[in-house]
This record gives structure tokens, C-alpha cells and sequence, in this order.
């Protein structure tokens, strides 16, 4: 029988581009390939180091003169909700929610459109059809799951208002990718899903929550501050936070 070969992971730098979180900056990012036998205790290792997955790539910036990224996780075993967070939590207590396999279907495309067509719609994923999403959604080596989130309904299947792919690693979950109804913005879904999430990981008795990248001053990322206590990525390794 043969083994898989052992030599190690190939890194790569992308060329500059602009910043998609800080004005006038521009990013650059370290990546390698999930592929394989290897691939999911590879993505844990790169994980715990700070790297994201998107489809078979795992990446981290590696941007000059700038450490503006800071990667988080949520500390699920300590974490309370505060008031906001609370009603938020009563807000979608309707919900139903399945963590099944990943696969894409023409209903959650449908979400995810109107999701990009309503935030998103200058993005870098503006232009996705079905096969991209169903990439996106499918092309992993690694234990990956999709959350869905359905409205009441008498036949048990209501209308999906939400979905997030997520990577079960040995010490928490990864939210790697979210979407939600934009015309249900009273539930706060975004919220909802990372609550629900912290609850799950606590169920299943992994510690963490990875939500990829905290930027300070950005707008798009300052909402993960919310979630305490929680622990940053740095230069001497994750530090608590809260």
C-alpha cells in the first residue's frame, strides 16, 4: 500500500490589491492548497495560525507595513448574551435549523443572490452563478457542513431565510461563509447565526468559534467585537479579549 507523500505545503504571495476593508490600503495574502488525505488537519493547523478557508484555498493577509487583520474566536464555553444579543436570540426562536452536508441546490442560490443584489452588489462576487456557488459550497477536502434556517411552516419546510457554510474543525467551528434574506432585517440573521453557532459549538464541546477577521475601523468588521469574551491572534499568539 502506498502512503500519501509527506512533503510540506507549498506557500504562495499574491500581487497587490486594494483593500477591501481600509481605504487607500492595499492587501496582499499567503496562501496554499487543501487538498487530499492531509487536508483537514492542515486547515486546523492553518486555522489555529490565523488562515481562512475558501474553497480547496486557505489563505491569511500578508500585507506591507500594515497588521490591520487580527484573526478572533469566540471563547463559546464562557460566552453569555447580553441583552441585544437575548432578543435577538427570542426574535428566531421560530427558526428551524438543520447542519447537514454540503451540497447547493437552486433555493439556496436563489438566497444567495438576493443576498449580493441587496449588500453586496459592487463585490467581488457580484457576477457568481449556480456553478460558482455550488463550488463554493462544494469544492472541499475538509469536514465542511451548511447551516440552513427555515421559517415556521405547517409541512415542516418552510422558506429558507438563511444558510452558512461551515468548517468543523478539532477545536470549534468555522463560519466560512454566511447569507440571509435581506428583506428579513428585523431578525437581525447575521447576529442569529453567530449566536446560534456558539451555542452549537458548546453542544458538540468544542471550545471556539472562528470568525475570521477582525479589522479595527472597518465598518464591515466591527459587529465581531460584540461577541465576549472572545481571543485575537497576535504576534505572541491568542490573547483574551473581554
Amino acid at each position: 500500500m502506498t502512503s500519501e507523500p509527506r512533503d510540506p505545503p507549498q506557500f504562495y504571495l499574491t500581487s497587490p490589491a486594494p483593500c477591501p476593508y481600509l481605504p487607500g490600503k492595499e492587501e496582499r495574502k499567503v496562501f496554499t492548497h487543501l487538498v487530499g488525505r492531509r487536508a483537514a488537519g492542515l486547515n486546523d493547523a492553518l486555522t489555529h495560525s490565523g488562515f481562512r478557508r475558501s474553497q480547496t484555498i486557505a489563505y491569511r493577509p500578508a500585507c506591507d507595513h500594515c497588521k490591520a487583520c487580527v484573526s478572533v474566536r469566540i471563547l463559546c464555553e464562557e460566552f453569555t448574551p447580553g441583552r441585544t444579543q437575548k432578543r435577538i436570540l427570542a426574535r428566531n426562536a421560530d427558526l428551524s435549523t438543520t447542519m447537514g452536508s454540503a451540497q447547493a441546490d437552486a433555493e439556496q442560490f436563489a438566497l444567495f443572490r438576493a443576498y449580493l443584489d441587496s449588500r453586496h452588489a459592487d463585490g467581488g462576487m457580484a457576477d457568481m452563478a449556480m456553478l460558482d456557488y455550488a463550488m463554493m459550497i462544494e469544492d472541499s477536502h475538509v469536514d465542511t457542513r451548511l447551516a440552513s434556517y427555515r421559517l415556521p411552516s405547517a409541512n415542516g419546510h418552510g422558506a429558507l431565510v438563511a444558510t452558512c457554510l461551515t468548517d468543523v474543525l478539532e477545536d470549534g467551528l468555522s463560519m466560512v461563509y454566511s447569507f440571509y434574506d435581506p428583506s428579513e432585517l428585523q431578525r437581525s440573521l447575521g447576529a442569529y447565526m453567530i449566536l446560534e453557532h456558539i451555542a452549537r459549538a458548546r453542544a458538540l464541546g468544542l471550545p471556539h468559534l472562528y470568525l475570521g477577521y477582525w479589522v479595527e475601523g472597518s465598518k464591515k468588521m466591527g459587529y465581531k467585537a460584540q461577541y465576549m469574551p472572545q481571543e485575537r491572534l497576535g504576534t505572541d499568539g491568542w490573547k483574551r479579549v473581554g
